[in-house]
C-alpha cells in the first residue's frame, strides 16, 4: 500500500527556506513520482507515462481492512503549469459485503468521484474539475505549481488532524477539554472533546462520533464544522454547552483512518457492525461504557454517527431505526429532532425530507449498529440518529461539509430547549 518518495514531505520540511527549495526543484524535475508513504496515504500505480505525463491508477486498500475506494497519493515531478492526468481504476481485489467475502471486486462507482480533491500543501483542498469517463475508467486533470500535488478522493482527516482540531478548540475555549476514548488495537490513541459550561453537574448529554468507516472522511469535516461552531461565539453555541455536556469523537476507525484503509466491511467485523455486549473494538467498547453510564443518569439524550453515503445520494439523510422498537417520548422527540434538522440543514447541502429506517433488509446485523444499540440501552427520551452526508456532489467540500457541522450544532440546540431538564423528568 505504502510507496516510498524520492523526495521529502512538505510535512516534514521544518523552514520556509527548504520549501522554496523543494518547489524550486520540483519545477524543473522531468520524472513524475507517486508516493503514499504517510498517513492516510494509499494508492496502487499501475503505470506512469512519462511523457504523456499520465497515472494510471486504483485504490490500494487491504480487503480484509474495508472496501477499497479510498485514495490518496502525492505526486512529484509536476512543472508549475504543467497538467498531469490521473487515470483512475476501480480496485481488482475481492471484496467483503455483509461480513462475508465475496469472489467479486467492489463496484468501481465507491472509488469515483465525479470530482476528485487536491491540494499543493496537503492542507487545503479544493475540487479538481469533472473527472472525463474513459470507458470504465476516470481521468482527473490537475495543473502543478512547481510543489508537490496530493490528489485524494475526498478531503483527508487523519488522526493528525484530530490532534490540530482539539488543540485549536482548547485554545479557542479554555472549557473545552481533549480525553483519550481508548486505544486501538494496534495501540493508537482516539482522541475527543469534552465541552460543557453547565451549571449543573449531570446535565442532558450529547455524543457525536465520526468516521466509523474510515474511507468517509467527509464525516469528519462535518464533525469539525461542528466542533468549530461549538467552541465558537455564536449565541446557540454559548447555550447548548452552558446546558449540555457534549463529546465530539472526529475518528472512531483511527487505525484504518492512518493506514489508508477503507474500514467499512472490515474482518473481523465492520466498526458500525460491533454494537453489542462484546465489542471487538476497544474505542466501541469506550463509547458504550460512556453512555451507558448517561443512561444509568437518566441524561442520554442525544446520540448522532456521523458517515457519507453512497455515490448516488446527492442529498445528505438521516438513517434511523424503526420507530416501533422506540417507547413513545422517544418517537416524539425523533421526531422533534428531525423537524429541527430538516429547518438548520438547508443548503447548500440540503437534508432529504424524510429519513430512512434500518431494518433486517438493510443489513442481517442491523440491530450491532451504532444507533440501533442506543437506542435499545438508552433512555426512553433518548434521540438517536446516523447522518448521511453527500460527498459525490459539487458542495461536498470542506466548507461545505463544515456548514453541515455548523447547521447540525444549531439542529442539536433548537431541540435540547424543548427537552425539560434531567432532574425534571419522570
Amino acid at each position: 500500500m505504502k510507496s516510498t518518495a524520492s523526495s521529502p514531505s512538505c510535512s516534514a520540511l521544518n523552514s520556509c527556506g527548504l520549501l522554496f527549495l523543494l518547489c524550486a526543484t520540483s519545477a524543473f524535475a522531468a520524472e513524475l513520482r507517486v508516493s503514499t508513504d504517510f498517513e492516510g496515504g494509499s494508492a496502487k500505480v499501475e503505470a506512469i507515462d512519462q511523457a504523456a505525463r499520465v497515472i494510471r491508477f486504483m485504490p490500494d486498500g487491504d480487503p480484509r481492512r474495508g472496501w477499497a475506494c479510498w485514495w490518496y497519493l502525492r505526486v512529484d515531478g509536476v512543472a508549475k503549469g504543467e497538467r498531469v492526468t490521473l487515470n483512475l481504476g476501480g480496485s481488482d481485489r475481492p471484496t467483503r459485503n455483509n461480513g462475508k467475502d465475496t469472489d467479486k471486486p467492489l463496484a468501481a462507482s465507491w472509488a469515483m468521484p465525479a470530482r476528485a480533491m487536491f491540494s499543493t500543501e496537503g492542507k487545503t483542498w479544493r475540487h479538481t474539475a469533472p473527472g472525463k469517463r474513459e470507458g470504465a475508467r476516470l481521468l482527473y486533470e490537475v495543473t502543478g505549481t512547481g510543489c508537490p500535488l496530493w490528489v485524494a478522493w475526498g478531503p483527508p482527516f487523519t488522526p493528525r488532524d484530530t490532534d490540530a482540531l482539539l488543540a485549536e478548540a482548547e485554545k479557542k475555549l479554555p472549557v473545552a477539554k481533549a480525553f483519550e476514548l481508548a486505544r486501538t488495537r494496534e495501540g493508537r490513541p482516539v482522541r475527543g472533546l469534552r465541552v460543557s459550561e453547565a451549571a449543573t453537574p449531570k446535565p442532558p448529554g450529547i455524543w457525536v462520533h465520526a468516521r466509523q468507516h474510515a474511507w468517509e472522511s467527509g464525516a469528519c469535516w462535518v464533525a469539525r464544522g461542528f466542533t468549530e461552531w461549538l467552541v465558537g461565539d455564536d449565541a446557540d453555541a454559548k447555550w447548548l454547552r452552558g446546558h449540555a455536556e457534549i463529546f465530539v469523537v472526529p475518528i472512531m476507525d483511527v487505525d484504518n483512518a492512518a493506514t489508508g484503509n477503507g474500514g467499512k466491511e472490515a474482518a473481523p467485523r465492520d466498526h458500525n457492525r460491533d454494537w453489542d455486549e462484546k465489542p471487538v473494538y476497544p474505542e466501541v467498547a469506550a463509547a458504550q461504557q460512556r453512555l451507558r453510564g448517561w443512561a444509568k443518569e437518566n441524561r442520554l439524550d442525544v446520540f448522532l454517527d456521523l458517515h457519507n453515503p453512497g455515490p448516488s445520494d446527492a442529498r445528505p439523510f438521516f438513517f434511523v431505526g424503526p420507530p416501533e422498537l422506540l417507547a413513545d417520548a422517544g418517537r416524539v422527540n425523533r421526531t422533534n429532532f428531525l423537524a429541527a434538522a430538516k429547518a438548520r440543514i438547508s443548503g447548500p447541502l440540503a437534508l432529504e425530507e424524510k429519513p430512512r429506517v434500518t431494518g433486517p433488509a438493510y443489513h442481517p446485523l442491523w440491530k450491532q449498529i451504532s444507533g440501533q444499540w442506543v437506542a435499545a440501552n438508552g433512555n426512553p427520551h433518548t434521540m438517536a440518529a446516523c447522518l448521511e452526508t453527500s460527498w459525490n456532489t459539487p458542495h461536498s467540500t470542506t466548507e461545505g461539509y463544515r456548514t453541515v457541522g455548523r447547521q447540525l450544532g444549531l439542529a442539536v440546540a433548537d431541540f435540547l430547549r424543548t427537552q425539560p431538564a434531567p432532574e425534571k423528568r419522570d
